[in-house]
């Protein structure tokens, strides 16, 4: 097979991001509800069946060797299928900025799983592939399903949300000179609220019934606000001045309902009630987001993650 297969890879936030507690496995205990959005980056790839497997970028700031998610994706997925002989030239258009806590690495990893198991024809189920997904990174599972979803122990148990949230519009804002560490961030969050973590299962699971409980997310209430919560916003904003500035700015936007940092930073979001007024607001005050540095976005709510292009 010849022929480029496309896959579109979205960017994702945090509605809801609860540290629970420690694992046994030594990693934080989480209950999240993830949201995938429009903004995405897109991979293509080209069948070479030489075993050769060749990432491109056209970011000159991202590895594109091995310690990069989607060539280690092509690798485990490769190995599964028990054909060495399986290569691919993959080439990565980049628009979900870096080291943003909106899972970019994840969701390239993603699409590379989605995009090849089609381009080598292996036939693995939507399911199978969120499993893979899963021994290569805990936002990975949810960055192949995408949509709405309640999100479990490191992220990579995944619930959907039957009623989804998909008429809000967002404006998203980064420092791009201003990148985050997943591992510093919950370091940060052991070290500063670990005395209150919850220490057993049955701890675990009454915060996980609450939040498939909260009214927010029930069938009849899919027109009220997300309250957002996120749990490293308050270890990492301040230590990270541009999370502070990022969010006052955001509140600071006529129409918005609710404004959070997203994962582990530092890009923070905006809800509005639809894009429409994401876009107004955006347009209205993009210069006050450029006179602090930020880069800003609009953007709508997705039902789905990564997905072959049209």
């Amino acid at each position: 097979m010849t022929a480029t297969v496309r896959v579109s890879a979205p960017a994702k936030i945090n509605l809801h991001l609860e540290v629970l507690g420690l694992r046994a496995d030594g990693f934080h205990e989480l209950a999240m509800v993830m949201q995938s959005i429009d903004l995405a980056d897109e991979l293509s790839c080209i069948n070479t069946a030489d075993g050769s497997l060749h990432l491109t970028c056209d970011c000159d700031d991202l590895s594109c060797g091995r310690d990069n998610l989607i060539v280690r994706a092509a690798e485990l997925l490769r190995q599964r299928s028990g054909f060495g002989e399986l290569g691919a030239r993959l080439h990565l258009s980049k628009r979900i900025p870096i080291g943003a806590g909106l899972a970019g690495g994840s969701s390239d990893g993603a699409a590379a799983l989605v995009a090849l198991n089609t381009l080598w024809g292996l036939g693995h189920s939507q399911a199978e592939l969120e499993c893979m997904a899963a021994d290569l990174g805990s936002d990975m599972p949810f960055c192949i399903a995408g949509g709405s979803q309640l999100c479990f122990g490191r992220g990579e148990t995944l619930e959907p949300l039957v009623a989804g949230c998909h008429r809000f519009g967002v404006v998203l804002v980064k420092d791009p000179l201003v990148s985050v560490s997943t591992p510093w961030a919950y370091g940060e969050c052991r070290r500063l609220r670990g005395a209150t973590y919850l220490d057993d299962e049955s701890a675990f699971e009454d915060r996980r019934q609450a939040l498939r409980q909260a009214p927010w997310l029930q069938p009849h209430d899919d027109l009220r606000t997300p309250p957002l919560r996120n749990d490293l916003q308050e270890v990492v904003a301040p230590q990270t001045p541009a999370v502070p500035i990022a969010l006052q700015l955001l509140a600071d936007l006529p129409g918005q309902l609710r404004v959070a940092m997203s994962g582990s930073g530092p890009s923070c979001f905006a809800l509005f009630p639809d894009r429409s007024a994401a876009d107004l607001a955006l347009e209205q005050h993009r210069d006050q987001f450029h006179d602090a540095g930020l880069e800003a976005w609009s953007c709508s709510f997705l039902g789905h993650g990564a997905k072959l292009a049209a």
